[in-house]
């Protein structure tokens, strides 16, 4: 069992550490001490040869914040997406390298992205009639998670870039977080108009690069590989119960609003009596279990993360402030504003 098949591992996520490789190549090519960011944050090179071997996403989010900052480079994740080839996205990225159109590249890429990521923000997703590919909403943004959008929009054009051999493939890139100054190096990057402060965070291919069959197209291979991709991506689903899976999917439907048993009941693709049931077999309950992932969370967020009080009440899904503070003080006899003072008194 992989460790990404464990989703109560770490409540917020984790990642491929091939995507730690990128970033440290990238802290290299601007002229920044990869090996002191190694030692720093106790990565090895076997440990980052590993396919299996995983980062927590904010370790990773402190490890991009320190490479910007060595680097003296904000846009650092477009130096990142330059630098990704095919088999950084793992199996899949080798399996999409051979799909037979650039728009079944991107499916690949979005349907398997499981394997190598973990956010309990979202998951990408398609919009096949539009020709985009969409990369989930990591509000509230801050220094920390910037170049994690960037990275990921640039990574898949690069990835284009490299099946198709043309650089003038996009039409328009979308970016949720607001402009940094740096709109004329991104729309230099990306050969197209950027738009910042977005509603969503994406990429829209020409027709003709959509369609477009990439220069390693092979239906054979890539049936074999998506093969491969499904069977991983089974065991991994293979090891959660049904309490898994929910969170799992509750988990990026708590910014802002509590969600209700028959949105995730939809979710799952089935009824909210059934879905009750089961969870009743496990043991659990649909409203113990939205109280015990708010709890999870919470500790994650303030332990791993600076997000503000208030911040950390919008992410999981309560009214305002108070009713955090109130539920916190349920769960731990204290308030969070004073664990985190503990927190960093202990540090």
């Amino acid at each position: 069992m992989t460790n990404a098949s464990r989703p109560n591992q770490n409540s917020l996520g984790d990642i491929s550490l091939l995507y730690a490789s990128v970033l440290l190549r990238a802290t290299e090519a601007e002229g920044g001490d990869a090996e002191r960011l190694k030692s720093q944050f106790h990565l090895n090179d076997p440990e980052l040869a590993a396919p299996e071997g995983r980062i927590s996403i904010p370790r990773f989010m402190r490890l991009g914040q320190a490479a910007i900052a060595t680097t003296g480079n904000p846009a650092l994740g477009l130096r990142m997406g330059a630098l990704t080839r095919p088999i950084d996205a793992g199996i899949a990225g080798l399996a999409a390298e051979t799909a037979n159109t650039v728009h079944q590249s991107l499916a690949t890429l979005v349907r398997y992205a499981l394997l190598s990521s973990r956010n309990s923000r979202g998951e990408p997703s398609l919009a096949a009639e539009h020709r985009k590919a969409c990369f989930y909403s990591i509000s509230p943004y801050n220094q920390y998670n910037y170049f994690v959008v960037d990275s990921i929009l640039a990574a898949w054009t690069q990835l284009i870039r490299h099946m198709t051999g043309r650089y003038d493939i996009l039409e328009r890139v979308r970016i949720e977080y607001p402009s940094i100054g740096l709109d004329e190096v991104f729309e230099s990057w990306f050969r197209c108009p950027v738009e910042f402060g977005a509603k969503e965070n994406s990429i829209r291919l020409k027709e003709s690069v959509w369609l477009q069959a990439p220069s390693q197209a092979h239906q054979g291979m890539h049936e074999k590989l998506t093969a491969w991709c499904e069977q991983e991506l089974q065991q991994i689903r293979k090891g959660w119960s049904v309490a898994d899976r929910a969170r799992y999917l509750m988990t990026p439907l708590l910014r802002g609003e509590t969600p209700t048993i028959e949105t995730l009941a939809n979710r799952l693709g089935t009824t909210p009596w059934t879905l009750q049931r089961q969870l009743a077999s496990e043991g659990t309950g649909f409203r113990e279990l939205l109280d015990n992932t708010r709890r999870q969370l919470a500790q994650d967020y303030l332990q791993e993360t600076n997000s503000s009080l208030s911040e950390i009440a919008w992410l999981l899904g309560f009214a305002n402030p108070p009713a955090f503070h109130k539920a916190y003080r349920r769960w731990y006899g204290i308030s969070p504003g004073e664990y985190r003072k503990h927190i960093k008194g202990s540090n």
